[in-house]
């Protein structure tokens, strides 16, 4: 699921349907070498546009020899189909691993291993494109009593569809088809930037961020237009569990594909990895007490300020990332979590990110409003160049990290032994 190349490749994929309502044919798309050519020299001499931005500087160095020796990457789990998330259903005495297929089936893995017939599978029902598919699952919170869990997918006709689903009576290793209930439909103009993912805030709420629509430059304007709920970080308040659709809260704007967003279990703020265009990917981080109200700039900038096209513009009332990277790194970021488990306190919270197109593997620590500790994981972890095609992160109920590849591998962050 490239969704790096969406651009270049996955913008041609939109339907018939709504032809008529599509933006005249932007540019073609430079080639990722020509891209990385052109931005090699603009990133040797970028400086940070906003004092918390980790923006324009070298490739971060490698972690301490302590740590570096204390920390591997782990094969946890082989042989899924397009392995896109992985989660955990809160209060679950045998702490299982939930596992979302693109293809549109979620696995239970036990010590690594998929356990028989899926939890869920809902293949029939979702369009298959570069990045359609199968793309979010979050568990209630208190899905212990109430068996209530929601999934992100993209439907036939390539919309967005988030829906409720409940463990079945008596078989919590299968969800019940019968008890699905839609919260929310988006139509989506083109096949890219959907977005997809879900996650549960401190506050209680799902939220569900999407992504721009798709195609260059986001034509239609829907980062910056507060009336269309796309290139939005959403909320549902989903505490009833009636038949009304809750009513989505827009909470920030200006994003154009979060892939990855998560809350740090122990202060509750906000990590958002949105994926750019030609030159920067970028992750925002927002305290827990400043949640709403932030505009993250796109479709007017792309990473830390940059005008769109090299165009002049304003960057009045933008809150800037607090961390970007050029395309001679990477060309998709892959956004993941801070690390709060027990096993490796070294790694007590760093906030871990990848790259889809070049699997690099990075951290830094949110510290005093600012991106510390910048450190590159990827020869310590990955020498032999193992990793690749990074779709997501994953946290277990422990707090213990892993690392999903399309290839259809599992990685853990382990101790080295």
């Amino acid at each position: 699921m490239s969704r790096a190349g969406a651009d270049e490749a996955g913008e041609h994929g939109q339907h018939a349907r709504r032809r008529e309502r599509a933006a005249p044919p932007a540019q073609p798309g430079l080639g990722l070498r020509a891209v990385r050519r052109s931005l090699g020299a603009a990133a040797a001499v970028a400086a940070a546009l906003s004092p918390g931005c980790t923006c324009g500087a070298p490739a971060p160095p490698p972690p301490s020899q302590d740590a570096a020796g204390a920390v591997t990457l782990a094969v946890f789990a082989r042989g899924l189909d397009a392995p896109v998330a992985l989660t955990f259903a809160p209060g679950d005495p045998r702490e299982r691993l939930f596992v979302v297929e693109k293809t549109g089936r979620i696995r239970i893995l036990v010590e690594g291993r998929a356990q028989g017939a899926p939890f869920l599978d809902v293949s029939a029902l979702v369009s298959t494109g570069d990045e359609q598919g199968l793309l979010g699952l979050a568990f209630h919170p208190r899905h212990a009593e109430n068996g209530r869990f929601f999934v992100n997918y993209t439907d036939r006709r390539g919309d967005t569809r988030v829906v409720e689903y409940r463990a079945a009576q008596g078989d919590p290793d299968r969800a019940d088809p019968a008890t699905a209930r839609e919260l929310l439909h988006i139509e989506q103009p083109y096949s890219n930037h959907n977005g997809g993912h879900l996650a549960f805030g401190p506050d209680g709420r799902l939220y569900v961020g999407t992504g721009d629509g798709g195609k260059r430059d986001d034509p239609h304007a829907h980062g910056q237009n507060r009336r269309s709920l796309l290139g939005k970080m959403l909320a549902l308040d989903v505490s009833g569990a009636g038949q009304e659709r809750p009513a989505p809260e827009i909470v920030q704007i200006g994003l154009r594909n979060p892939w990855r967003y998560s809350f740090d279990r122990k202060t509750g703020d906000l990590y958002i990895a949105d994926v750019g265009q030609d030159r920067y990917e970028e992750v925002h981080v927002v305290p827990v007490d400043r949640i709403a109200g932030h505009n993250f700039g796109w479709n007017v900038v792309e990473g830390d300020g940059h005008c769109l096209r090299g165009l002049s513009c304003s960057r009045d009332g933008l809150t800037p990332p607090v961390l970007e990277y050029p395309h001679n790194d990477g060309c998709s970021i892959t956004g993941g979590f801070v690390y709060r488990g027990a096993e490796l306190p070294e790694l007590d919270g760093l906030y871990f990110y990848a790259d889809y197109c070049t699997a690099l593997l990075r951290s830094f620590r949110w510290k005093d409003g600012r991106a510390t500790e910048p450190t590159d994981w990827k020869p310590i972890l990955d020498p032999d160049n193992a990793l690749s095609r990074v779709t997501s992160f994953g946290e277990d109920a422990r707090g213990e990290l892993y690392v999903l590849s399309q290839d259809g591998e599992i990685y853990r962050f382990a101790r080295r032994r």
